[in-house]
């Protein structure tokens, strides 16, 4: 590790990312003490104050080691990639000014690929009224009204996703009514991807048996607390998994064994989906060297 550490560039960034519960923050921290580094969240949901079950901020992890963009928003307040770019290259240049090694450790994969590869098109703003028209049209329509308009050599489109076609058509239609040149954007130069990727029924069960712990030491509890705080229930449903069935347990939508098992399959199809987003990673260029 020292001879590594004296071969890497001043501003090298290493970046460990991986589905829920795969030991992310337990493999960057010990890497942080090996090289001196600090680390960077990349999590959606952990920037959030007093979501700490919910989000497996688990701080107890990092024990001497610093991190940076947890506990940095109140809840009830919206976040998003926008907002972590800044946040991200504010928080490397003072690790860096400081000659400790970055290091980005997280699950959020937009988030992740925003500091590392220029991604223009996400600088045109969302317009919700477009998008809510857009929704209504099947995948045919979408593409045909996509390929009338003609498509940008460097505008990359899932076809296999509704959602990001909605998105691909809102940008061409922005595209087509404004001439203004895109601004470049900061990306990091030089770094490397490890991402942790453990056999799929070792994920299953850590992700079932992390689900149980997190009940047991009081998700309930922490809902009816942010509840006390004045968040109402859609607040908590657009957080999302853990937060979202909790509330709808307690609001009478479901009983409790309902919840359990609704969110356990949630979160085991949100880690699929994370890996999903890990792929196109790949596809767009990242190499990802697996662990």
């Amino acid at each position: 590790m020292h001879q590594a550490k004296e071969k890497l560039s001043p501003d090298f960034l290493i970046v460990i990312l991986g589905p829920t519960a795969s030991g992310k923050t337990k493999l960057a921290v010990e890497l942080a003490r090996q090289i001196d580094g600090e680390i960077i969240s990349a999590d959606s949901r952990q920037v959030y104050r007093d979501m700490d079950i919910g989000t497996g901020k688990d701080l107890e992890e990092y024990r001497d080691v610093p991190y940076h963009l947890i506990n940095i928003k109140n809840p009830g307040d919206k976040y998003n990639v926008d907002l972590f770019r800044v946040d991200f290259f504010q928080t490397y240049d003072y690790i860096i000014s400081r000659k400790k090694s970055p290091i980005l450790c997280g699950g959020s994969g937009s988030y992740i690929q925003t500091v590392l590869q220029e991604r223009p098109y996400t600088q045109i703003p969302k317009n919700e009224y477009i998008q809510h028209q857009l929704r209504f049209l099947s995948k045919e329509e979408l593409l045909a009204q996509i390929h009338e308009i003609g498509i940008p050599k460097d505008l990359k489109i899932d076809f296999n996703s509704h959602k990001r076609l909605v998105r691909a058509l809102e940008i061409l239609l922005y595209l087509k009514h404004h001439s203004e040149t895109l601004q470049p954007q900061r990306v990091i130069p030089d770094y490397i991807v490890f991402g942790i990727n453990p056999p799929l029924e070792e994920r299953r069960s850590a992700i079932t048996r992390r689900l149980e712990e997190r009940l047991q030491k009081g998700l309930v509890e922490e809902v009816e607390r942010l509840i006390a705080m004045d968040l109402n229930y859609d607040d908590l449903i657009y957080y999302g998994l853990e937060y979202k069935y909790v509330a709808l347990y307690l609001r009478g939508s479901l009983t409790y064994d309902q919840m359990a098992e609704k969110l356990n399959t949630e979160i085991h199809r949100y880690a699929k989906r994370q890996m999903t987003y890990f792929r196109k990673m790949e596809r767009d260029g990242i190499k990802i060297h697996w662990l």
